[in-house]
């Protein structure tokens, strides 16, 4: 289109991202949170690998968007909805355990499904990695073995990873992106996973 370079840098500058996709949440702990729509096994691929991609490249010097590279674990909180495939369940969770270092499993919007039942279906795919199941007391260890923990509240579920994360390290929480309600039964409540990452921030 014969458009000059500054125009063209000028233009990609200015996009701010789209809401919800690979979301950053901006703090001063040098931790990065991360904030994306991923619900399904593919999308989840996805932006796993490019936060795993993004962590282990070289920082392109002062002011770059670049993540620097301190070799920081991926703690990735997530869930499946209810009254959806059932059968992308254990995908997503074989998914989210092959790439993360810890996994928080945890609820999406469960809407009329028992969330019990729904984590149990994606936990079959985190137990076809031979991961280690941590109990709630033992995460003062996690660092030392790949696995994952079960905590059906969502907002619990991102204090926790919040909590747990060091500089260095990346929470994803996905599933949800810009959404900012949760469905459990029949009941549309608020939600958003930014505004609860960043009151997790303050608590921490």
């Amino acid at each position: 289109m014969n458009l000059p370079l500054q125009t063209i840098r000028a233009g990609v500058e200015a996009v701010e991202g789209v809401s919800g996709r690979f979301e950053r949440v901006e703090n001063q702990r040098g931790v990065h949170i991360i904030v994306d729509y991923a619900h399904t096994h593919d999308a989840l691929e996805r932006v796993l690998a490019a936060l795993k991609k993004t962590l282990s490249s070289p920082s392109s010097g002062p002011g770059s968007s670049r993540m620097p590279s301190d070799r920081g674990q991926i703690i990735t909180v997530f869930g499946c909805g209810g009254d959806r495939d059932r059968t992308k369940r254990p995908l997503m969770g074989e998914v989210a355990g092959r790439y993360s270092d810890l996994c928080l499993l945890t609820s999406d919007n469960p809407r009329t499904e028992d969330p019990g039942v729904i984590i149990r279906e994606v936990e079959e795919g985190l137990k076809k990695l031979a991961l280690r199941k941590w109990g709630p007391k033992e995460m003062g260890s996690w660092r030392s073995e790949k696995g994952y923990l079960t905590l059906p509240d969502r907002r619990e579920a991102i204090r926790m990873a919040v909590r747990l994360a060091e500089r260095g390290d990346a929470v994803l929480i996905a599933g949800k992106g810009h959404e900012d309600y949760q469905i459990i039964g029949k009941e549309k409540s608020p939600f958003d996973d930014r505004v609860e990452a960043r009151k997790a921030l303050e608590e921490a």
